[in-house]
């Protein structure tokens, strides 16, 4: 899974360039997120998003991998937005979501990160909305606020990499496939990986508590009980269906 889905028109943003710019808050403004099932997750927002997602582990055999939670189950369809790009009221909304359009890039092999933005977004105005930059072409708090954002973000999806491959290297992870009954089908969610819980049980007892006093743990037992989430997919899924024949 790519971290640079949703973005059409990416450029770095440029005090010159982008001096007029401001941020506006748009109803529908979820819309850019519709085509999509999964989004990248990081572990610190494991305890808000099990209530409302499954989290799983994406990659491929032998990693890297990364965590992600499901917000759909068919392919490119986002089932906790409304038709008019609203997010479900009441449910979490995973940073990676909340970061559009503003996004940390580098060049390859390079460590410096420079702020991006999507040019394209609907979010952007020069009218109306909160100034990215004052009229001497300082930051603003806006700015600074999402800066601040985008870094903790980028920090804490790399500790979640660093996670997911501990898990890897304990051999706990294990490509799975779903089947999700829903308005009398079964269909199959597949394409990623969970922890095996025979393997987590049969650890000894030095690896476990390694990921205990790390926190592991706590991020395990998080993945594993929002799978539960399964079925609220499909029932959304379903409730979809059913609304334009009602």
């Amino acid at each position: 899974m790519t971290s640079m889905i949703f973005y059409e028109r990416t450029v770095p943003l440029n005090r010159e360039r982008h001096q007029n710019l401001k941020l506006q808050a748009n109803p529908d403004f979820f819309s850019f997120a519709a085509n999509t099932n999964s989004v990248l997750l990081a572990d610190s927002e494991f305890p808000l998003a099990l209530r409302d997602y499954p989290i799983v582990f994406v990659g491929e055999e032998g990693g890297p991998f990364t965590a992600a939670a499901l917000v759909g189950i068919n392919d490119k369809e986002n089932v906790m937005l409304d038709a008019s790009g609203r997010w479900e009221a009441g449910t979490y909304v995973p940073a990676f979501i909340r970061r559009y359009p503003f996004i940390l890039a580098s060049a390859d092999n390079d460590d410096n990160m420079t702020v991006c933005i999507d040019e394209s977004s609907k979010a952007f105005a020069t009218d109306k909305g909160e100034a990215l930059f004052g009229a001497d072409g300082s930051e603003t708090d806006t700015l600074k606020n999402i800066v601040g954002f985008l870094q903790l973000f980028h920090a804490e999806m790399k500790r979640t990499t660093e996670f997911a491959a501990r898990l890897g290297r304990l051999g706990l992870l294990t490509s799975k496939v779903i089947n999700v009954q829903g308005n009398g089908t079964t269909q199959t969610l597949g394409g990623f990986w969970l922890v095996d819980q025979e393997k987590l049980a049969a650890l000894d007892d030095a690896h476990m508590l390694a990921l205990a006093r790390s926190g592991d743990l706590a991020w395990i037992h998080a993945h594993l009980l929002s799978l539960a989430n399964v079925s609220r997919l499909a029932s959304r899924m379903d409730a979809r269906r059913a609304a334009p024949a009602a």
